[in-house]
């Protein structure tokens, strides 16, 4: 089993910068990648970031050049690293883990955390 903390995320000035971590504990080995996702109220569920085992990333076209994914494999953390937000970037952030042990595939997260971004 793996486990998902997230941790990061407040409150931020328009132009500003965060950075949210992604922990796992548990079965790392059997992860193939994390994926970033926000929800914001009255918006569609939006895939913002992966990045795989390997080290491909992959942007939503709304954070290109503003987000980047990073992972540090020794602490089993990914991180998303934000800036120059936008007040369209406020909503509740969610990191996920999965993988396919065995050929069972799993989809863990994490508990979330929210980010607002001021005008």
């Amino acid at each position: 089993q793996v486990q998902v903390v997230q941790s990061g995320g407040g409150l931020v000035q328009a132009g500003g910068s965060l950075r949210l971590s992604c922990s796992m504990s548990g079965n790392t080995e059997s992860i193939n990648g994390v994926a970033w996702h926000r929800q914001a109220p009255g918006v569609e569920h939006e895939l913002v970031a992966n990045i795989t085992r390997g080290g491909t990333t992959n942007y939503a076209d709304s954070v290109k050049g503003r987000f980047t994914v990073s992972k540090i494999d020794d602490k089993n953390t990914v991180y998303l690293q934000m800036n120059n937000l936008k007040p369209e970037d406020t909503a509740d952030y969610y990191c996920s883990a999965y993988g396919a042990p065995m050929g069972v595939p799993y989809y863990v997260w994490g508990q979330g955390t929210q980010v607002t971004v001021s005008s």
